[in-house]
């Protein structure tokens, strides 16, 4: 089984990875597709594209800019090369566009406004993430079309492929890789065998695809990025957008740190910088995905603060990071990432069993004792819906990243403090994770009709 480190991170914008970069991904994939379908044929003048947004996608999509991520898509947009534009005036450039280009130089039209639909019916049967794209004519005459899904973290499955995908998820076969560990019972036996860390054993097997190059400069392209972003947020303040009025707070509080050192304590340093990069993803701004935009605050949390009060050096960055993808490999292809599959387990509870597992590792963490941390942490995360007020990836997401990171570094220390030994191991927590989010309601899997997401009133 192989995941890639670099497809595991991805650089992208907020605020969500599974309805903000998914769907963009989705509908550039669908302008190619397109493109090279109607390339030969007859484009009736009074065709246009459409796409219909389902389940979780409609429901939150409006709080997760769903439908401004589907058009920069099929303008020609990708979200990593938007990092450092000023969106909403992108945006606002779009909107006032009807038609987009195809090859050739020809045109077809498409309004944000009339051709983005909110289908609040029942969910596509595959994946509570779907989206329809089509080119029709004005009389009904379907043309073109397809169907994704946002599977999490970014990634996207089209109808025909996610029935033959794990978890679902495209993944390298056993023979790609030198340790193709497919659970952490493999992993830890194929450590004990090779006598290589996790880390190790991961770093093989991403150079069977690439280079060393290549590899060291993806990671720390991941690592300048997360900085950016945590650095980014620690200075910004203002109101975020959405209609919650939430106000910024990483950067008062990390002030408040820095004027009265003493006086902080590991907890509050830990929050100050997960709040950061989850505020800089609620404005709409570069982040990372690790593994999703609404838990992108975690493993950034955990490195910042050990690079910055633990002086830990760029190679134990690359350990870490290498570390906390086999981990969130492993729990992407027993289980999922995503919160509209299994709530907010998922996404913070994944996240901060990958950065318990990297913490543990770059304090000299046995490969059992990091496998211990990655229990611990998501142990402490199992049933956790994901609720949004409002649909937006601010309340409780912002704060659920600090209190995520605070889980990961207790998890490390803990199992650093034992020999590995353990009842419930991380395999069997990744299984009662999957088990509690296929019986969750459908309420608490973002879709905001439950929980703390009508649990407000508005004065």
């Amino acid at each position: 089984m192989f995941i890639s480190v670099l497809e595991l991170f991805k650089i992208g914008i907020g605020p969500s990875s599974s309805h903000t970069v998914g769907p963009m991904a989705a509908a550039n994939q669908f302008l190619s597709e397109a493109s090279n379908y109607l390339s030969e044929k007859d484009l009736p003048e009074n065709s246009f594209i459409r796409c219909t947004l389902k389940g979780s996608l409609a429901f939150t999509g409006k709080g997760h800019a769903t439908d401004r991520a589907v058009a920069l898509g099929l303008h020609g947009y990708k979200p990593y090369a938007l990092t450092g534009i000023n969106l909403n005036k992108l945006h606002d450039e779009l909107r006032s566009k009807s038609s987009i280009e195809l090859t050739e130089g020809r045109a077809i039209h498409f309004s944000p406004k009339e051709n983005i639909i909110f289908d609040f019916g029942d969910p596509l049967p595959e994946h509570p993430n779907g989206m329809i794209f089509e080119v029709v004519t004005s009389d009904g005459k379907l043309l073109f079309s397809e169907t994704y899904f946002s599977i999490g973290g970014g990634f996207i499955s089209t109808a025909s492929d996610i029935n033959k995908l794990t978890a679902p998820l495209k993944i390298g076969t056993r023979a790609s890789c030198p340790y193709p560990f497919d659970s952490a019972k493999t992993m830890l036996s194929m450590a004990e065998e090779s006598g290589l860390t996790i880390a190790q054993m991961k770093r093989e097997n991403e150079l069977a695809h690439m280079n060393e190059s290549e590899l060291n400069e993806g990671l720390d392209k991941v690592w300048k990025s997360m900085c950016h972003c945590t650095v980014s947020g620690l200075n910004a303040q203002g109101i975020l957008p959405g209609g919650l009025n939430v106000q910024r707070r990483a950067k008062h509080l990390f002030e408040q740190l820095v004027e009265a050192p003493h006086d902080a304590n590991l907890n509050d340093w830990l929050c100050a910088y997960a709040m950061a990069v989850n505020e800089e993803n609620a404005d709409g701004h570069m982040v990372v995905t690790a593994p999703t935009n609404g838990a992108a605050g975690v493993i950034p949390a955990v490195i910042y603060y050990y690079t910055k009060h633990e002086n830990g050096s760029l190679e134990q960055v690359r350990e870490f990071l290498l570390t906390a993808s086999a981990i969130g490999g492993l729990i992407k292809h027993l289980s999922s990432i995503s919160g509209a599959e299994v709530g907010c387990q998922g996404e913070v509870g994944s996240a901060s069993a990958m950065a318990a597992a990297g913490l543990c590792a770059v304090k000299g963490g046995t490969p059992e004792q990091i496998e211990n941390a990655a229990e611990i942490a998501l142990e402490h995360h199992l049933g956790m819906t994901c609720d949004p007020v409002k649909g937006l990836v601010q309340v409780p997401c912002i704060e659920r990243n600090g209190f995520g990171a605070i889980k990961a570094y207790a998890a490390a220390s803990l199992a650093l403090r034992g020999g590995g030994q353990h009842i419930m191991h991380l395999d069997n927590c990744i299984s009662a994770m999957k088990q509690t989010g296929l019986e969750m309601s459908h309420k608490y899997k973002e879709t905001s009709l439950g929980g703390l997401a009508v649990s407000i009133t508005e004065c």
